[in-house]
């Protein structure tokens, strides 16, 4: 009977298995021809020919593909050159490719530091926060390769429960084998977690260096307060042409122009 709900289980988790697979291949890396060319942008950097470095990354972005590496050193270069903006909109970017960089999140903190609105976020139950920061430990990547091998040790631990006669043995593979079940949904659960950030991307910057937030889609309609460059929101509705309803991380709602952001 135990057998018969792992193997159910097993079944399940090998077409999750599948999305996981399929979220790694979603996260576009800088293909091998670009390297040269990527070469050149970091001797660049390292000279600290930022703004000629930018043109080469961005050109890389457009043409090549896209990886954390590349939008972290042009958030770098960005920084470097005081456009706080648009280093915070590409270390959000880096951020969505590769959740657990800490070097990421130390320059993205350090950034947003530099901006003019000081956001308070929103207080969120203390499981939402902890799975936030188990989700996002690690890349999609990584959760996959950690769904991948879990379930291959899993299918182990199911063979040594029914062909191994030592008792002891027989154990060791039937706990070990629920155990890495567990640890093979959340991975699977994680990836899709992550996938959903990546694909579905209703964050955005605000580039404008400031921006009246309208109680309404229309230039005449009531200002409800102000927003600066390199605030972080959340697109909630954007059924308007030129308009767009975002929530800022500390819950206030309001209208602004589509062209006064980019989304991260």
């Amino acid at each position: 009977m135990f057998v018969s709900i792992l193997m159910m289980f097993a079944t399940v988790v090998m077409f999750a298995q599948n999305d996981s697979v399929s979220v790694a291949a979603d996260t576009v890396s800088v293909s091998s021809s670009s390297g040269a060319t990527k070469h050149v942008a970091d001797s660049l950097y390292e000279k600290e020919a930022f703004a000629e470095a930018v043109v080469m990354y961005e050109d890389i972005i457009t043409n090549k593909g896209v990886s954390a590496d590349i939008y972290y050193n042009l958030g770098n270069c960005y920084y470097k050159l005081d456009d706080v903006a648009r280093a915070i909109l590409n270390y959000e970017r880096a951020l969505l490719l590769d959740q657990g960089d800490e070097d990421i999140r130390a320059n993205l903190a350090l950034a947003r530091g530099k901006t003019i609105d000081k956001v308070t976020s929103a207080s969120e139950m203390f499981f939402v926060t902890w799975w936030k920061g188990l989700a996002n430990s690690f890349s999609v990547d990584e959760w996959a390769v950690i769904g991948i091998s879990s379930f291959v040790l899993m299918l182990i631990g199911i063979l040594v429960y029914m062909f191994i006669p030592s008792l002891m043995a027989r154990k060791i593979g039937v706990y070990g084998a629920m155990t890495l079940l567990f640890v093979t949904i959340v991975a699977n659960v994680a990836a899709m977690h992550q996938r959903y950030s990546i694909t579905h991307r209703d964050m955005a910057i605000v580039m404008s260096p400031v921006v009246s937030v309208k109680s309404s889609p229309s230039e005449t309609s009531t200002d409800l307060f102000l927003m600066h460059s390199g605030s972080k929101v959340t697109i909630t509705d954007k059924t308007m042409k030129d308009w767009v309803e975002v929530k800022l991380e500390e819950g206030k709602i309001g209208w602004i122009p589509l062209e006064s952001i980019e989304i991260i």
